[in-house]
């Protein structure tokens, strides 16, 4: 058998190498662990807003959002840390928004901010659309809206219930009663029908989450959300993007 050559297996070396090198993507995306993103100081800047007399206040916990999160691994880890922030950043602008209070109370210009507030829409109704048969209402339950993005509708609570192990249409108060569901649930429905849409812009998560709003039909609530929005991206130390109105 012949002697290969020394020079010989270095080549081939080399080629190996230079194979593996170039299957390496160019851009490698570490994920970073959603509590380091939504610290304690970030998430208390927002508790700590709710009036003592706030149901939520000590309801809705960063414990129980970092368990509840475990069932939703994708939330805050899109392509980037900083597409990550903005949709920690959008997340919590319409939670702030659906769970809070603005009052003026001194002065025109002069708000009292209750944020992470309710737990309950305050307005109750029955929601119940019997057209939606996969989900039917069950007797003497209302779907009003309830929890971190008000879950509202009994077909939004049967399917968030088969998603996360309850019973959503038998027994919908558990989104208000129990602090990890409460967080399920509107992850649930943020991972369903807001997240597919939110690269296009927070306008656009807006419009998936109160459609009413846009095109003029309720400034006011739009410049709410934005407010939250911005606030919560500088805190993050992300750019707000494009397209943040709808």
């Amino acid at each position: 058998m012949g002697k290969i050559q020394l020079p010989a297996i270095i080549h081939v070396v080399a080629v190996l190498v230079s194979a593996i090198v170039i299957t390496i993507p160019a851009t490698v995306v570490v994920a970073v662990p959603l509590g380091r993103l939504v610290t304690p100081e970030f998430f208390n800047n927002i508790r700590n807003k709710a009036g003592s007399n706030c149901k939520g206040k000590h309801f809705y916990t960063r414990r129980a959002f970092l368990k509840a999160a475990k069932s939703y691994p994708r939330f805050g880890h899109l392509d980037s840390v900083e597409e990550s922030k903005r949709e920690i950043a959008a997340f919590f602008a319409h939670v702030s928004h659906e769970t809070g209070e603005s009052d003026p109370t001194y002065l025109i210009l002069l708000l009292v901010v209750s944020d992470l507030c309710y737990t309950e829409e305050i307005e109750r109704g029955t929601y119940c659309d019997s057209s939606a048969v996969a989900n039917p209402c069950a007797p003497g339950r209302q779907y009003y809206g309830r929890g971190p993005l008000q879950l509202s509708w009994n077909y939004n609570y049967g399917e968030c219930g088969k998603a996360n192990g309850f019973d959503g249409l038998r027994n919908p108060d558990i989104v208000a009663r129990d602090p990890v569901v409460t967080w399920k649930s509107a992850l649930w429905f943020w991972s369903t029908s807001v997240r597919p849409t939110e690269r296009k812009g927070f306008g656009e998560t807006i419009h998936k989450i109160n459609g009413m709003e846009c095109n003029h039909g309720n400034t006011d609530e739009v410049e709410d959300r934005v407010r939250y929005y911005r606030e919560y991206c500088k805190q993050l130390g992300v750019s707000p993007g494009n397209n943040i109105r709808c």
